[in-house]
């Protein structure tokens, strides 16, 4: 759950918050309601990016490493432009296509924005079951919850940050959104150097890789940039609310203008809770999701020429047990063994053919893989599918489990 959370907020959070300030500029800027062309934009850019996620789970005609510089770049040259426009004509009064030109390029930056954030988001939902297990377990909802609730934070503070946006000047949101989209300029160029470098098309500098290493190494700071830089619009519109001196004419004009002023610090309040609230996410929940596992220590065993031999009575707790043996050329081979009902037992390697030698770990009675974090079904271990354990045969005998070495040493590869 907390993974996918972290993810979406991760994935959406800047971008959310630049359509949200393109959204409110787009607002201010233009007072003809027939002319919506932002929001063209940015459901032409959702659209598309809904459809460039089917084409990339549905098929292998979609090269995303390709698709995304291609929108980068475009994005990058606009911005440029938008620049050019916004700054380049600053006359009290704009000629008609100058007016059309911004429209325009505010609309396609929106939509490009969304179009190479989007398609990520759509596609976390296919990652939820791993292969061969159902779509219908406590672990899917569990990720199905964390997923909602990354796009619940983020769609509430970007609603309500465009809210705020509206609600002041056109110069002061023209300077923080110029900034925003600067700090995210920056990005967008180190991540179309760094596929440039890979490819080998532009020559090797220090300077160059070192500008590379350090965008890749600080990813989320571009993200805490923006988000600091956009803290500058609920703050001042605070202020303002507490310093309304509006004039009017009568008692019910005050009560409404009174009204706005509160409507408008729960508008910052929300914004800064959702911050608040993405940055604990992002920082110590992130630290928590990331702590590593430590699996546990092998547990003793019997070994008798070509027979393990493991007491049951060492096994019949219906809890996780690990046992490591060693094959003939030194490889550690590791397997479990756990007790699935009165009758059977659950014996696998401690590794998988989808998520290979990283080992399984026991938490609230559940057997969990300790890469993908999928909750094994207890009643499958020792069957093949899905991320399950590489089944192994075994035998009782006499109050004794007997698994075969040479069925280890056929294994050992994996290792």
């Amino acid at each position: 759950m907390l993974k996918y959370l972290i993810q979406v907020i991760q994935s959406s959070l800047s971008t959310g918050i630049l359509v949200a300030m393109l959204v409110s500029f787009s607002h201010l800027q233009n007072k003809n309601p027939k002319k919506k062309w932002v929001l063209w934009g940015l459901a032409a850019g959702s659209a598309l990016a809904f459809i460039l996620a089917v084409l990339k789970s549905t098929t292998v005609l979609i090269n995303r490493e390709y698709v995304n510089i291609v929108l980068l770049t475009s994005a990058l040259v606009t911005e440029l432009v938008f620049y050019g426009f916004l700054f380049g004509t600053r006359q009290k009064v704009q000629t008609e296509f100058q007016k059309h030109a911004l429209h325009f390029l505010t609309a396609f930056i929106t939509g490009v924005l969304v179009l190479y954030c989007l398609p990520d988001i759509f596609l976390y939902p296919t990652e939820f079951a791993a292969m061969g297990t159902s779509m219908i377990s406590t672990d899917v909802l569990f990720k199905s919850i964390g997923y909602l609730a990354g796009l619940a934070v983020t769609g509430i503070s970007v609603f309500t940050l465009y809210q705020i946006g509206s609600s002041l000047s056109g110069s002061l949101l023209t300077w923080i959104l110029s900034l925003g989209i600067g700090i995210n300029m920056i990005h967008q160029l180190a991540t179309i150097l760094q596929f440039l470098l890979a490819r080998r098309m532009i020559p090797m500098k220090k300077w160059l890789f070192e500008f590379i290493k350090l965008s890749v190494n600080y990813y989320n700071f571009f993200l805490y940039f923006i988000l600091l830089l956009s803290l500058f619009l609920p703050a001042i519109l605070w202020i303002r609310s507490l310093r309304n001196d509006q004039s009017y004419d009568n008692p019910a004009q005050h009560r409404k203008i009174r009204s706005l002023a509160r409507r408008q610090r729960r508008w910052c309040s929300v914004v800064c809770s959702g911050y608040v609230l993405a940055l604990l996410i992002l920082t110590v929940g992130k630290a928590y999701n990331e702590k590593e596992i430590v699996l546990s220590p092998a547990e003793p065993m019997n070994l008798s020429g070509d027979e393990i031999m493991i007491p049951l009575e060492t096994i019949n707790d219906g809890h996780l047990h690990r046992f490591v043996y060693t094959a003939s050329d030194g490889t550690d081979v590791r397997f479990i063994v756990i007790k699935k009902n009165a009758n059977a037992f659950g014996v696998g390697l401690d590794a998988c053919d989808i998520c290979g030698e990283t080992g399984y770990y026991e938490r609230n009675d559940q057997v969990i893989c300790k890469l993908c974090d999928v909750v094994m079904n207890k009643q499958t271990i020792g069957f093949k599918g899905g991320c399950n354990p590489v089944p192994l045969t075994y035998k009782l005998n006499e109050g004794n489990m007997v698994i075969q070495t040479q069925s280890l040493e056929n294994e050992k590869h994996r290792f």
